[in-house]
């Protein structure tokens, strides 16, 4: 196992928090359900600045993917997440990736791809830094991480460069909020200003 990946999941495996969800995930039920970017970039970050643990971390992402792509059925998922991980120290957010294109081009204006897994949306990610899930795989933790680790240990922000949607705004939004909240984070280009 490289070193980078190693590090990665001694850092997130010893989080009581995300541990406390990964145990969780295992009974859940939900398909193809992965803990994905903020709260697992975000722990490392801390880490590595020495914040206190949770620190800017804002929710905890899961995504599934399920063939129902209605309204209802992913509301069923949410209550029953709800209860499920009511534990969670910060909100939590599921999202069922196999309907993600029906809703997201009315609230940001612009298309979506049609996925065909939760990694599918893990790969959307408007910065290869945010782009990590894990999942319980019974003997440990399954880690996806499409372009990488190391954007997440040089704390770089980059574009996403398989994301081919008009995200600037968002991206700089974001961009801004991690090199506030995590001052060795930096952009790799002069594309700040």
């Amino acid at each position: 196992m490289p070193a980078r990946e190693a590090e990665f999941r001694a850092i997130v495996q010893s989080d009581p928090g995300i541990a406390a969800m990964c145990a969780a995930m295992s009974s859940f039920g939900a398909p193809d359900l992965w803990l994905v970017s903020g709260v697992l970039f975000q722990t490392v970050w801390n880490v590595l600045e020495g914040h206190p643990r949770g620190h800017g971390i804002l929710d905890y992402d899961l995504f599934y993917f399920d063939e129902d792509t209605s309204e209802e059925a992913e509301d069923r998922w949410i209550k029953r997440a709800a209860a499920h991980f009511a534990f969670a120290p910060s909100e939590l957010q599921l999202r069922n990736q196999a309907r993600v294109h029906l809703w997201y081009p009315k609230k940001f204006g612009v298309a979506y791809p049609r996925l065909h897994s939760s990694c599918d949306g893990v790969k959307q990610f408007l910065m290869p830094a945010c782009m990590v899930a894990i999942r319980s795989n019974g003997s440990g933790v399954e880690l996806f991480a499409p372009l990488g680790l190391n954007d997440v240990f040089d704390r770089l922000i980059r574009p996403n460069p398989l994301w081919r949607g008009p995200s600037r705004p968002r991206y700089l939004e974001k961009a801004k909020r991690y090199m506030r909240d995590w001052p060795s984070v930096r952009f790799a280009t002069e594309e700040a200003a």
